[in-house]
């Protein structure tokens, strides 16, 4: 047995936190027990942790978890760089049916901060199923236009695809204000009034450094500059973290000790900071936090994005027909791997569907026939519109052929003028795509032909991928609706 004796000489620390503001109706509670005070001091940045949980919490039920480096003092072998924990055996246990987590030998991240991915996703995923809302793996925003008003929008992507730069985006089109609700993960729930509401269940970010920069986001930036743990990035000789992405920030006299503790780093040696580094820091640090942020009622969606990196082939933007049609593009997600999916070989195309295929907490069918199911449980809802989205498409030479970034405002602005029901888009084989010139590209010099060029070799290679997808993964848990919806595109793509 793992567990038994794991934390002989350790102290133990009882941690209860909410996952969503104190007194939601969408929060819910959990109780971690942990040996390692980094769990504790981070679950501290990520949750509502301490007595205001506790008293949240009264007599309900709670998820419990339980996690443990696996290593009792004394330790028989010495940590790497002080960090204790046993790969060797490490394991990471979820049981749905009793809310409960069990972690063994893991220090870091994710499988020891259990509040966020084996809860807030896993966990909670199932919670969700049986109380009829949507935990997901995506970002919250608000955008507000020119003349004041405001909308929201949530976007699933895989990890390491750009989330928190466009929670944290600012828009490089005059008037536009984009604010942040949450970078990773959304509860959504129908409200009485048929509005599907969304909580941001976390009280910090978990970020990716590497990338991160004042040039890419710097909102980011100024967030991490205090109260922040930073994880398996490099150290400058003047007491600074470092990544790949700050070389502009280095002045000769500084030196680098890699996450892996070489001193007199070089960029010959390999990457400075893991690829798959954090950062740790509060969301009210956060200058672009938006004002309902913490709203116990959540805050209103009006559209949906699904994404991922794909170089090749998949358009800018487009929009699904309908509520099904969405699910389906959900469920067709398909992503270039990142180095958060470190057992898949980097640079392959994966599939991703609705950017949850680590962190299903059910069988993969059900849970697309739970979206589904959003639409027939009650007719007053208000669907939002579903769109997918790719910022990363490259040309033939290799570059990126849309800007990104702060330019992303524009195909926002364009989701926007669609929630309101403006004539800006045109039929095609995949979904409506906009017309021409209903993009705002003032000031960029971009190719948009080859952006929402709609290959029809690609898209039936496209069509063949995920129906094989479809056929090993899902079989006959795939529901009807799915399936007649990959048959309709590739009808389309054959008769385009």
């Amino acid at each position: 047995m793992r567990d038994r004796g794991c934390m002989k000489g350790r102290t133990m620390y009882v941690v209860p936190y909410s996952m969503g503001p104190i007194g939601s109706p969408l929060a819910k509670i959990g109780v971690q027990l942990t040996d390692f005070a980094y769990v504790v001091a981070s679950m501290r940045i990520m949750t509502r942790m301490g007595a205001s949980a506790l008293e949240a919490l009264g007599d309900e039920d709670f998820v419990r978890c339980l996690h443990s480096v696996g290593q009792p003092l004394p330790m028989a072998i010495s940590p790497v760089n002080n960090w204790p924990c046993n790969p060797e055996k490490t394991i990471i246990l979820h049981y749905p049916s009793t809310r409960d987590i069990v972690s063994f030998g893991s220090g870091y991240g994710g499988n020891s901060l259990l509040g966020k991915k084996c809860f807030a996703l896993r966990i909670a995923s199932c919670i969700a199923r049986d109380e009829g809302w949507l935990a997901e793996h995506m970002l919250i925003l608000g955008i507000t236009n020119p003349q004041g008003r405001k909308k929201y929008i949530a976007a699933a992507f895989p990890s390491q695809c750009g989330k928190t730069n466009l929670a944290m985006m600012t828009p490089t089109l005059p008037g536009w204000k984009v604010e942040c609700v949450g970078d990773d993960i959304a509860w959504m729930k129908f409200d009485s009034e048929g509005k599907l509401r969304a909580i941001n269940p976390e009280a910090g970010f978990f970020g990716v450094a590497p990338g991160t920069s004042m040039k890419t986001n710097p909102i980011a930036m100024e967030t991490i500059f205090s109260n922040t743990i930073f994880t398996n990035v490099a150290q400058t000789s003047d007491g600074g973290a470092y990544w790949e992405g700050l070389e502009d920030t280095l002045t000769e006299d500084i030196s680098i000790t890699s996450w892996l503790g070489e001193d007199d780093w070089s960029p010959d040696s390999g990457p400075a900071a893991h690829p798959n580094s954090r950062f740790c820091a509060p969301s009210n640090q956060c200058s672009m936090m938006d004002p309902a942020w913490q709203d116990p009622a959540g805050v209103p969606i009006d559209a949906i994005l699904f994404g991922g990196r794909r170089p090749q082939g998949v358009p800018l933007v487009y929009e699904a027909r309908d509520w099904c049609h969405g699910v389906f593009l959900g469920a067709a997600v398909r992503s270039e791997a990142t180095s958060a999916a470190q057992d898949l070989v980097v640079k392959s195309i994966l599939h991703d569907p609705f950017a949850m295929r680590p962190f299903f907490g059910y069988n993969i069918g059900q849970y697309i026939s739970h979206w589904l199911s959003m639409d027939t449980r009650d007719n007053s809802r208000q669907l939002p519109q579903i769109f997918h989205v790719n910022w990363f498409r490259r040309g033939a030479d290799g570059k990126f052929l849309w800007p990104g970034f702060g330019d992303n405002a524009r195909v926002l602005e364009w989701i926007f003028r669609r929630c309101d029901g403006e004539s800006v888009a045109r039929e095609s084989p995949i979904g409506l795509i906009p017309v021409d010139g209903s993009i705002n590209v003032d000031g960029l010099n971009v190719d948009m032909n080859a952006v929402f060029d709609v290959d029809k070799e690609f898209w039936l290679k496209e069509v063949a991928e995920i129906r094989r997808y479809f056929d090993e993964q899902i079989n006959k848990d795939l529901p009807d609706a799915i399936a007649d919806e990959l048959n309709s595109l590739e009808e389309r793509i054959i008769n385009y």
